[in-house]
């Protein structure tokens, strides 16, 4: 199976876990040090990928020791349960509030099936159950032994999900973001919220950046997609972004206009914001990003978050 695997430095490496097909749309990562640790491991669908990758890489079944995702959304946590039976001595970190899920998914499944309709078993697959004697859930902050002294410290980071959590590396002062700091686009360096129901909530997200920054972390990692060096000017924009988009979207719901018409309004204030809306924009870009993280299912998110506040 082919993979594509990239170096990153200090035994960090880049997978691309080819979620539903496409290429550049989510990564893993694998810390290979004395105790190899898988970071997102993707959908269910990127198992095969994912595992490809590892044995490329030296890790065979009884190596790895632990694999820990950000939340529990699917296209970074749906492949838990097909990577713990892959696996049998990983332990499976996740934050509290997800950890049940992974134990029990069907709920997780039925709520996804409803927004994503067929598309869910293309997109993202089935999430399998993960034995909870296997879980490992941490709360407000966390550490990874990743062996040799070298730790993953988690750090709670809601505002995206309730359930996600930030991962510093100790050695190497990166920084796994997940979403809570958007969708980082490497074909031209924009950045665009991630803000889809049922938990975003932007005061929270902003505090979650906040920490971000606090943490003084030397590179961010995307989980969409990359590593990003300019820590301060992204994390930044990111809170920008999300700003101008509830924003528009609050104006459209204090006017009583739909979900289409906020659509709309954010389309037209974020026109000029993004390399993505040019008319020489790479239309497979265009389209693989809106297949991840579309305008529409983003404003909802935003509309829902303004109707709880309300």
């Amino acid at each position: 199976m082919q993979t594509t695997i990239t170096p990153l430095g200090k035994d960090v490496y880049e997978i691309d876990t080819r979620m539903a097909g496409y290429t550049g749309i989510t990564a893993g990562y694998l810390i290979l040090s004395d105790r190899p640790c898988l970071v997102e491991p993707g959908t269910s669908g990127s198992a095969p990928v994912v595992r490809a990758a590892l044995d490329e890489l030296g890790v065979g079944p009884d190596d790895l020791a632990s694999v820990v995702v950000t939340h529990i959304h699917l296209d970074h946590a749906g492949g838990v349960g097909d990577i713990a039976r892959m696996y049998p001595r990983a332990e499976v970190v996740v934050h509290e509030k997800g950890a049940r899920h992974l134990v029990n998914p069907e709920r997780l499944m039925r709520s996804a099936r409803m927004v994503y309709g067929d598309s869910l078993d293309t997109l993202f697959g089935e999430l399998k159950p993960t034995d909870a004697a296997r879980i490992r859930a941490v709360e407000d902050t966390g550490a990874v032994d990743l062996g040799g002294g070298r730790r993953l410290e988690t750090h709670y980071s809601p505002g995206h999900a309730k359930h996600h959590v930030g991962l510093l590396d100790s050695l190497t002062g990166d920084l796994y973001v997940g979403d809570a700091a958007g969708v980082y686009i490497p074909e031209t360096a924009d950045v665009r919220p991630a803000t889809p129901p049922p938990d975003f909530d932007l005061d929270t997200a902003l505090a979650s950046l906040g920490k971000f920054r606090s943490l003084g972390p030397q590179r961010l990692l995307f989980a969409h997609y990359g590593p990003v060096d300019e820590v301060e000017g992204t994390l930044e924009r990111s809170a920008e972004e999300l700003r101008i988009w509830v924003d528009a979207v609050r104006d459209a719901w204090d006017e009583g206009l739909d979900l289409d018409h906020a659509v709309a309004m954010v389309a037209d204030r974020t026109r000029d914001r993004y390399a993505l809306n040019r008319e020489d924009a790479d239309p497979d870009v265009v389209a693989k990003f809106e297949a991840l993280s579309g305008i529409e299912s983003n404003v909802a998110g935003i509309l829902h978050s303004l109707d709880r506040h309300a």
